[in-house]
């Protein structure tokens, strides 16, 4: 059972224009959407967000230029959500680099560290394997921040999900490319919407916990 916030969390959705995004985040009764496109003149404040989202297929360019706006909702304490590699050096403290060195068939997953327990009872393979291709969901890997969790790791040992609660007073949990939605990819893929509705519940944990220190 998944616990809903109450109110609902506040989540600002980043889009290019991609057609179709707004299906992928519809709202619901634990989060509300607020969609920002971006444009060449792009200064968003994220303004209210308790969550910024970063889908795949962003506008990299543009988040640079957002890169002060991305750092202020940090800086209160906001959650950023990003699951596409950024190519622009937006993301505070963390690093994604391109590689496709590596066989994508030899590709697995490892949870290394956890302490939010987000992916308990996900199935990894859910990850690994799609249509019988494997090496589908990731792309690279993540230099994480000093002190930053990485949560799930390759068949190298490098960073495809990282967990950054070190680097400012906000949470960041990035991925190395990997898509995530708040509806479900499919049967074959159901670990991937648990995940994302996880995240719905550690970000609203997160936001209360701030707001019972700011009442005492």
């Amino acid at each position: 059972m998944i616990d809903r916030p109450t109110p609902p969390l506040a989540i600002t959705l980043v889009s290019n224009g991609l057609q179709g995004l707004d299906t992928m985040f519809p709202d619901t009764d634990g989060a509300r959407y607020n969609t920002v496109a971006t444009a060449p003149d792009f200064a968003p404040e994220f303004a209210g967000a308790d969550v910024v989202i970063v889908p795949n297929g962003s506008d990299h360019v543009a988040m640079q230029r957002a890169s002060g706006a991305v750092r202020a909702h940090l800086d209160r304490g906001g959650s950023l959500w990003c699951f596409d590699g950024w190519f622009t050096p937006w993301v505070p403290g963390n690093r994604w680099v391109m590689d496709n060195t590596r066989a994508s068939n030899d590709v697995r997953y490892r949870v290394r560290t956890d302490r939010h327990g987000l992916f308990d009872g996900v199935p990894l393979a859910d990850f690994e394997v799609s249509h019988g291709m494997s090496g589908w969901w990731a792309c690279g890997y993540v230099e994480p921040a000093p002190g930053a969790d990485v949560v799930l790791e390759d068949t190298w040992g490098r960073a495809v999900v990282v967990l950054d609660e070190a680097t400012t007073a906000g949470a960041m949990f990035l991925t190395a490319s990997g898509p995530l939605a708040g509806v479900p990819f499919g049967a074959e893929h159901a670990g991937l919407y648990t995940l994302y509705e996880r995240l719905v519940t550690f970000a609203a944990g997160r936001r209360a916990g701030a707001s019972a220190g700011a009442a005492r």
